[in-house]
């Protein structure tokens, strides 16, 4: 069936961790677009974000090389424009800050490219909806570049404060 998502690692958060790292050990470089999807992802620290970073050999790479832009929607006020440029991780890259409230979790899709091009920048595009910290729902869409040309392995997502207290996240390859 040509589009097919085939599940290569999921990490399901019940109780609170540093990080979740996708792929590393379990990454499958015979695709060329992977998606990531996540839902109920929650923070352990009131107001925190959940960031991200590539991974090379399993190990997140820490580099000042990443940029990128978000037009958030929101529905406490007018639109947002966000953007990062020689940030040690993707800022913003999940969105808002979450709360410990119940309700405050978010949920969304981003998609990876170039992850195995040794020669070519890494990047991705972000879809997600959320109920941030102050109890707003809030939407937005972006893109995130490494600017390393160099082959990944995987992503490493990571709360800005505290732990990831919650979710589901799961790391597909796009079948051609």
């Amino acid at each position: 069936m040509a589009g097919s998502l085939i599940k290569i690692d999921e990490e399901i958060v019940t109780s609170a961790v540093a990080s979740v790292t996708l792929g590393g050990a379990d990454w499958d470089s015979s695709y060329d677009v992977y998606m990531v999807k996540y839902n109920n992802a929650g923070t352990s620290t009131d107001a925190t974000l959940i960031n991200s970073r590539v991974t090379v050999s399993g190990t997140p790479d820490t580099s000042a090389n990443y940029d990128g832009a978000w037009k958030a929607v929101r529905t406490n006020t007018t639109f947002n424009n966000v953007s990062i440029t020689n940030e040690t991780n993707w800022k913003y890259s999940f969105g808002d800050s979450t709360g410990t409230g119940t309700s405050e979790k978010q949920n969304g899709i981003h998609y990876l490219f170039n992850f195995n091009n040794a020669s070519e920048y890494s990047f991705m595009t972000v879809e997600q909806v959320m109920v941030n910290a102050n109890a707003e729902s809030k939407g937005g869409q972006g893109g995130y570049v490494h600017t390393v040309a160099q082959a990944c392995d995987g992503i490493q997502l990571y709360a800005s404060a505290g732990n990831i207290a919650s979710g589901t996240f799961t790391l597909y390859g796009l079948k051609k």
